[in-house]
């Protein structure tokens, strides 16, 4: 397994709609957070499945009951990034510990020459399961529950004499899920493998709540990585032929699975909520991820250097990540910026004769 291109692949998977331009909380004009929401079950019940609460990816492995399976999925955990303004400003010290000061919410505030926002952030969260060979999942199916606890951070934000005026307040919500793994024998040496992954998380009057007040609770992004050893995957993209009914019998819900690494290895899956080819590749001429939506570099690129001043600055003060990408534009050299107008790749002769006509 090549981790490292693997590793490349999905975390673009997990960041594809992290941010969208204009990349700035003043204009909100589309929904963030669209790919891979798996949201409390209550809540997806409430909605009749518009928001899942599951994904499920189903492969086939080529091999014998000895084959080995590693399993890891890989998602975010939104939390709310709150600006504050102080009652009473703080002096030049730290924050008191044991209790919090008296805040205002704002939308944003500016000390210290910095503009500061609210902002919806989110961290990386991975789970992984132990190998698990194919005999023992015929035998007994595998379930792995997962959690991650309430979690609550103040940041002092000084003005320019150093005095405490205002707060950020990071949050996230606990969250609990689950991770099913299963395998069945199909015929031969070829065996299916089931892997399910549940949002558990409690999530009380789902009626009454909104999509924001879910989305708090989700696992976003949700995909999974799938490798074997001492076997290999069958494409179910482009199956061989005696095993293309099986591969049709495969039910993926939510998720869309591909083979990853150098061309050609069998050793490793993606599954991922973004249709992919089997074996994809970032470009080669992409100066780095634009997290919007699977949009055209060439095309956001340009519109980010349009951006008045004080977009700019609105833009940095959104997210570390919209800050990278504005440094990462301004400093393109012509040649890269040229190079994202397009590329030709894959080119082969024209046959002048093929079935005698000319193709």
């Amino acid at each position: 397994m090549n981790l490292e291109l693997v590793d490349k692949i999905a975390k673009a998977v997990l960041y594809e709609g992290y941010l969208l331009y204009p990349y700035r909380p003043s204009v909100k004009t589309r929904q963030r957070w669209t790919f891979g929401g798996l949201y409390p079950e209550s809540y997806s019940a409430a909605q009749n499945g518009t928001d899942a609460c599951a994904m499920q990816t189903q492969v086939l492995v080529q091999g014998s009951e000895r084959a080995a399976l590693t399993i890891t999925i890989r998602f975010l955990h939104v939390s709310m990034r709150q600006a504050g303004k102080l009652d009473e400003a703080l002096g030049e010290g730290e924050l008191p510990s044991g209790r919090e000061p008296a805040f205002q919410r704002v939308d944003s505030l500016e000390l210290g020459g910095k503009l500061y926002q609210s902002w919806q952030e989110a961290v990386e969260r991975e789970v992984t399961l132990e190998e698990s060979e194919l005999n023992d999942l015929l035998d007994k199916p595998k379930e792995q529950p997962f959690g991650f606890p309430h979690h609550r951070q103040l940041e002092p934000l000084r003005d320019e004499a150093g005095q405490i005026l205002g707060l950020l307040v990071r949050e996230q919500q606990p969250i609990q899920g689950s991770i099913h793994l299963a395998a069945e024998h199909v015929e031969g040496d070829l065996f299916k493998v089931t892997v399910r992954i549940e949002n558990r998380t409690p999530f009380a009057d789902a009626v009454h709540k909104t999509r924001d007040d879910a989305l708090m609770r989700a696992l976003v992004s949700t995909h999974t990585i799938l490798g074997v050893r001492l076997g290999e995957f069958i494409s179910l993209t482009d199956p061989p032929e005696c095993y293309r009914q099986a591969a049709a019998g495969c039910r993926n819900i939510g998720t869309w699975p591909v083979l990853v690494g150098i061309e050609g290895a069998k050793d490793t899956i993606l599954s991922s909520p973004i249709i992919l080819a089997d074996y994809p590749e970032i470009a080669p001429e992409s100066p780095g991820d634009l997290f919007d939506s699977t949009e055209i570099d060439e095309i956001l690129t340009l519109r980010i250097m349009t951006l008045t001043d004080d977009e700019k600055r609105q833009m940095i003060a959104t997210d570390d990540r919209a800050r990278a990408i504005l440094e990462r534009t301004e400093s393109l050299a012509r040649q890269q910026l040229m190079g994202l107008h397009g590329a030709m790749r894959g080119l082969r002769p024209i046959s002048e004769e093929a079935n005698g006509e000319r193709q």
